[in-house]
């Protein structure tokens, strides 16, 4: 939960930022889809804007966050030991365990 904090809240600070910019430049009426004229309306033109803006905001800091784990964090065996499946080269080593790593939530 507190990583999708860390996800959703900045994004959707930066997606209400670049609708802002967007619409600013653009006006909702003169936009076209595929060459022809949208037959929304403004308010939902706006709202389809915000939630693209934000979902790329969001999809921009997962994809941080994905990149910021560690090398103990991608590579440890999510099993214990002897739930491991026969010919894991982790099986017989204990020390392969997973763990919580220390210091990160």
């Amino acid at each position: 939960m507190n990583r999708a904090i860390h996800i959703l809240w900045p994004s959707f600070i930066i997606g209400g930022a670049g609708e802002v910019l967007f619409f600013t430049v653009f006006d909702p009426t003169e936009l076209y889809l595929f060459g022809e004229p949208t037959s929304l309306s403004r308010l939902a033109v706006y709202s389809i804007g915000f939630f693209l803006c934000w979902a790329f905001a969001a999809a921009s800091s997962a994809f941080t966050c994905f990149l910021q784990r560690t090398a103990d964090e991608v590579n440890r065996c999510p099993l214990p030991p002897l739930q491991r499946p026969p010919g894991c080269p982790k099986r017989e080593d204990p020390e392969a365990c997973c763990e919580p790593v220390s210091g990160r939530r």
